[in-house]
């Protein structure tokens, strides 16, 4: 069958931080992408606000590198698709995979494969995709080269990979100096024998394989992500397999449901470097953009207008964990920061508060987010959103509030199964890295969750790996307390492992809440009375309202407090007299620790100026009244 000997389609896949976009980085710049006046910014891929803020990539996105051959034959183009490293963003893995021909597996040269080195590389495997195995890092003073190395090959072999597949060549990189080798360093140094990524990009060419195609076979285009531009509204990214796909060509669009309409290619573009640029033709294996189908889904196929063919759609994994989105229902809606002043009304014009404004936010979601799900609850203003992870979410919700949603979060609740009769519910396996010291607190901090170890094991530096299979609710609320008990040395990652019956009762959260039982101002002297009672989170002069969660208590029931109480002031005691030198500074809450912080009867409040932990029933009455019931009932 003919071959495109010009083109190489790769995925850079690897666990969170062990360098993908850095390696990318340096591919671009000695692919001569960037004029040399050009000001480059660090992991240039990672174009999103909430990407450079958190370091990790969220999107997968695409670009390509012209590579010209040294023995002068003609340039190479490689596409490349940057993958997120996180388990719970699996539907951009899945989305990438469906466009590349082969893997590069990124590993960090200290840390070794982890859960999601092991969750992106499984369904590689599963594609029969070859695969090319980087050991970054190589320079780090703590790397084990050849241990990392055996690591692998062990987690080809868990993997039933094929022979083909674990015959993968190895190169040695440093991705932040831009440099390579096929021959291996001395551990904690950069390779010697180079000073480029020549090695890794030879390498890519000869066992990434070119694409195949029949000259024969009518138009196929897979659908693989979604874009937008102001001019050219909804723009389709697609991966062509067979035949042309021309500018002005008119081709069959087949939907989801197998339904199908003629549509015209207003617009046609690659992608070089980091743009998009016009072009007139793509051909088999290319990696193009179109413009002009207004309401084109991930998954579709653009086919030939004579006969017309579907191409499988991406499937991806069962959600996890779901959480209720809705309107926001605190006595503080649409009222900014503090609720006073000109900027606040300035601002809150831009609020976006309705029950219709929400709802057609997550529709617009779903569009891009293929491993999301939206569910009507039996409030009109309120839905159950499903996704792979906590962190999914939590970065859904992050993305609403910079856009001026004010919205009310319900406690994050696994998505449960029932097979054979039973309830199972999805498991999770969880790699913890910890000094020796913290390994008792660890697995205490397991066995309360219900998780049981698996696999332990000492590298002789000091540190201890542990694998546990814990069930996934037992991991709301993990990573604050798992970080406080190994006084932030602690490493710990987990990813989906299937599910499980039904573990019974958990309590995770020994804790109560400290509620305030009235609207008002938070004094300095109330909080100096109460700071003995628990951990506040709350700061003098925040406002707060009846029902809101102003901190922890130290025992495991709630209390209902006074913080907006004030001195009383007499001709001898000035207000001036208040000792505010003796407050402890609050805990502040970011999104992700709130919405772990939550029990069951306690939700989030999340506007664009602050987060706050609120009660369901925000009055105090309504609330001991159905405690009261609750109790008799028993």
């Amino acid at each position: 069958m003919p071959t495109r000997h010009d083109i190489r389609n790769v995925a850079i896949v690897a666990h969170v931080d062990h360098g993908k976009t850095t390696i990318v980085d340096a591919m671009l710049k000695q692919a001569g992408a960037f004029a040399a006046h050009q000001h480059l910014d660090d992991r240039m891929m990672d174009s999103n606000d909430l990407e450079r803020e958190k370091g990790i990539t969220i999107l997968a996105k695409n670009t390509a590198v012209k590579y010209h051959p040294k023995d002068g034959g003609a340039p190479i183009t490689i596409n490349i698709i940057d993958t997120p490293g996180h388990a719970d963003f699996g539907g951009e893995v899945e989305r990438g995979l469906s466009m590349v021909d082969a893997v590069v597996l990124l590993v960090d040269a200290s840390e070794g494969p982890l859960p999601q080195t092991r969750f992106v590389l499984r369904k590689a495997l599963q594609a029969n995709m070859p695969v090319i195995l980087c050991i970054n890092k190589t320079d780090r003073p703590d790397s084990r080269i050849d241990e990392v190395v055996n690591d692998t090959y062990d987690l080809f072999l868990d993997l039933d990979a094929t022979e083909e597949q674990i015959e993968f060549p190895i190169v040695y990189a440093c991705g932040r100096d831009g440099i390579a080798s096929l021959t291996k360093p001395e551990d904690g140094t950069v390779p010697a024998d180079s000073d480029s990524l020549e090695p890794f990009f030879s390498t890519i060419l000869e066992h990434v394989p070119a694409p195949v195609y029949d000259e024969e076979a009518p138009l196929q285009a897979h659908v693989t992500n979604l874009d937008a531009d102001n001019f050219l509204g909804r723009i389709a990214l697609l991966r062509v397999e067979q035949g042309e796909l021309r500018k002005g060509q008119t081709v069959t669009w087949i939907k989801r449901d197998g339904t199908q309409s003629n549509v015209r290619i207003t617009e046609l573009m690659m992608t070089e470097a980091l743009t998009r640029k016009p072009a007139e033709v793509a051909g088999p294996g290319d990696i193009c953009a179109v413009a002009g189908i207004p309401d084109i889904m991930i998954g579709e196929t653009l086919a030939d207008l004579e006969n017309p063919i579907a191409l499988p759609l991406i499937s991806v994994d069962e959600p996890a964990i779901s959480m209720t989105i809705g309107t926001n229902t605190s006595p503080m809606v649409g009222r900014g920061g503090s609720g006073k002043g000109a900027d606040a009304k300035a601002a809150v014009k831009d609020r976006k508060v309705t029950a219709r404004q929400v709802k057609d936010r997550l529709d617009r979601e779903l569009i891009g987010n293929v491993s999301l799900r939206v569910l009507e609850t039996e409030r009109p203003d309120a839905w159950e959103v499903q996704g792979r992870g906590e962190l999914a979410l939590a970065i859904l919700v992050e993305q609403m509030r910079r856009e001026g949603f004010e919205l009310t979060i319900g406690k994050p609740q696994v998505v449960t199964q029932e097979i054979d009769g039973k309830v199972h519910e999805p498991v999770e396996r969880m790699t913890v890295d910890v000094p020796e010291e913290h390994m008792g607190a660890v697995t205490q901090l397991m066995g309360v969750r219900k998780g049981r170890m698996d696999n332990m094991s000492n590298h002789g530096s000091g540190w201890v790996r542990m694998e546990f299979v814990v069930p996934s609710r037992g991991l709301i609320g993990f990573r604050t307390e798992f970080l406080t008990n190994t006084r932030g040395t602690g490493i710990a990652h987990s990813i989906h492992e299937g599910h499980e019956p039904w573990f019974g009762q958990l309590v995770t959260r020994n804790n109560g809440s400290l509620v305030a039982d009235r609207a008002g101002s938070v004094t300095p002297f109330a909080m100096i009375n109460l700071q003995e009672r628990g951990v506040l989170f709350t700061e003098p002069g925040t406002e707060v309202y009846e029902g809101m969660i102003v901190g922890e208590n130290s025992r495991s029931d709630d209390m209902d407090v006074n913080i907006t109480k004030e001195k009383k002031l007499t001709n001898m005691r000035a207000a001036s007299a208040d000792n505010t030198e003796n407050v402890v500074p609050p805990r502040r809450l970011s999104l992700e620790q709130s919405l772990e912080f939550c029990r069951d009867d306690e939700c989030v409040e999340v506007t664009p100026e602050a987060v706050r932990i609120r009660k369901v029933v925000l009055d105090q009455k309504d609330r001991s009244r159905t405690a009261s019931r609750a109790k008799s009932a028993k």
